[in-house]
């Protein structure tokens, strides 16, 4: 290949996903291309396989049909949507002990509005989206190359985005069904397992093209958590109190550790030139929440992307040129 094979990488992190939705609008915007356009591999996780499906998502005439800010507006518009809980819900669910956070129809409409009946096999470059089978136990990969080439995996772009997003305490699990030997899958949010995907891509790159080098990854953050765990307050949990809080745990360092074995995977090339490009802020303690959606939260994690985008204006300007190179 005569050009470096680009990848994008989505962490989840539910209304979060602002952050990466703002930096693909600035990075639209400084190359004057849609993203599906820029990347040869989109691989998204939760909110960020929402925003992969999203921005590879043609429209009638085969073009991609939303923006980077598009999508942002997603966010802003049907984010209280998405997170409703209804007081009766949470009354029968004892504050969430017995049930999911919020009920799946607020999600699966929104998703019906903006992919519809369009196929997984659409889309108008490469995406990776991750999720986890509950039933037979392993790491399910959606993936829009086998879509293309068996139909039994060709879903709906909406029932990948559903599977991806299925976070366990906020949504119920997705079932999936086929028209395989398989009845139906039982999946979830793939951020339990992958919440930085970005070596998912790595991998699925180096499947296909295994004497490839030359491999350029994008990686995109929803914030690094920062609120601190004291072991006076967590040496005294019990089941109760660890489950109010593992999931947390287990996204934050799931995507830190990706980053660190990326940085080593991919250190800067023979020429100098980066190979492997993280965007990450760090949260403050009031805007961690996966399902905060009210606007002046939204607002808040919109400045520390415009922030992002500030102080790495420099990075980002080099990154824009290469992909347009």
């Amino acid at each position: 290949m005569l050009r470096p094979l680009k990848v994008l990488s989505i962490d989840g992190g539910g209304i979060r996903g602002v952050i990466p939705a703002m930096v693909l609008a600035a990075i639209e915007s400084l190359t004057g291309k849609p993203v599906a356009e820029l990347f040869d591999l989109i691989a998204g996780t939760s909110t960020g396989g929402i925003l992969a499906l999203a921005l590879a998502k043609p429209d009638p005439r085969g073009r991609a049909q939303y923006s980077a800010a598009d999508v942002v507006s997603l966010y802003e518009k049907q984010g209280r949507r998405i997170f409703h809980e209804p007081a009766f819900a949470r009354i029968l669910s004892l504050g969430n002990l017995l049930d999911e956070r919020y009920p799946s129809e607020g999600i699966e409409a929104v998703l019906d509005e903006y992919f519809g009946e369009t196929p997984f096999s659409d889309a108008l470059t490469d995406v990776l989206i991750t999720s986890y089978e509950t039933e037979r136990r392993f790491p399910f990969f959606f993936k829009s190359r086998s879509a293309r080439r068996k139909a039994a995996y060709d879903f709906p772009m909406k029932a990948v985005a559903r599977a991806t997003s299925a976070a366990p305490t906020y949504f119920e699990p997705l079932k999936l069904a086929t028209g395989g030997v398989h009845e139906y899958y039982s999946l979830i949010d793939g951020g339990v397992y992958a919440n930085n995907p970005a070596l998912c891509g790595y991998v699925e790159t180096k499947t296909f093209y295994p004497e490839l080098e030359d491999v350029l990854i994008v990686s995109l953050g929803t914030g690094e958590l920062t609120r601190p765990l004291r072991y006076e307050d967590a040496r005294s949990w019990g089941l109760a109190g660890w489950a109010k809080r593992i999931l947390d745990v287990v996204l934050d360092g799931v995507s830190s550790t990706v980053d660190y074995q990326l940085r080593q995977l991919l250190p800067p090339g023979p020429d100098g030139a980066r190979r492997y490009w993280r965007f990450q802020v760090r949260l403050h303690e009031d805007n961690e929440a996966l399902d905060d959606a009210r606007p002046r939260n939204i607002r808040a994690l919109k400045l520390l992307a415009e922030g992002l985008i500030r102080d790495r204006s420099d990075d980002l300007k080099l990154l824009c040129a290469r992909l347009v190179k």
